[in-house]
């Protein structure tokens, strides 16, 4: 399995999230890797698990595409909540999320969309053994998120 490694924190979290997503979180800290490194939550108009996931899907996308090199960059990249722990230390409440993530390469997805839409509808299409392979190409990994929510997030 690729390895992808940790973003770096350099305190300009919400920064880093404007200008490459164009998005205005109310956010601080860190990209929760770990409880010392963990995302603050200020505020959020959003659903708290929906923002949670939207962070974690934000942050599995910078990991696996922006990142990387184009031959290695991974689209299609999906996240699925599998765990929630709260945890209080030294005062203050940590929830510890945890996804499955699952993701394509996009060259390799890029195949398998040009062969979907070459064969489909055509006799000798095996349209079973296509969602195989693809499901077979997939990567799967699980990760953990780290936050911190102020009370009045």
């Amino acid at each position: 399995m690729p390895q992808f490694l940790a973003l770096k924190s350099d305190n300009k979290l919400k920064e880093t999230i404007a200008t490459t997503f164009d998005m205005q979180l109310d956010i601080s800290g860190s990209w929760g890797y770990t409880q010392e490194d963990v995302t603050i939550i200020h505020h959020s108009d959003t659903p708290l698990k929906q923002f949670q996931h939207m962070f974690a899907s934000l942050r599995a996308y910078m990991e696996m595409n922006i990142m990387q090199h184009k031959e290695a960059r991974y689209g299609s990249i999906n996240l699925s909540e599998i765990d929630r722990k709260s945890i209080i230390h030294a005062h203050t409440e940590y929830e510890k999320v945890s996804y499955s993530v699952t993701a394509m390469r996009e060259d390799i997805y890029a195949t398998f969309i040009s062969e979907y839409k070459a064969g489909y509808g055509k006799k000798d299409f095996d349209l079973s053994k296509h969602f195989q392979e693809r499901e077979e190409a997939m990567l799967r990994r699980e990760v953990s998120h780290w936050f911190c929510i102020e009370k009045n997030a």
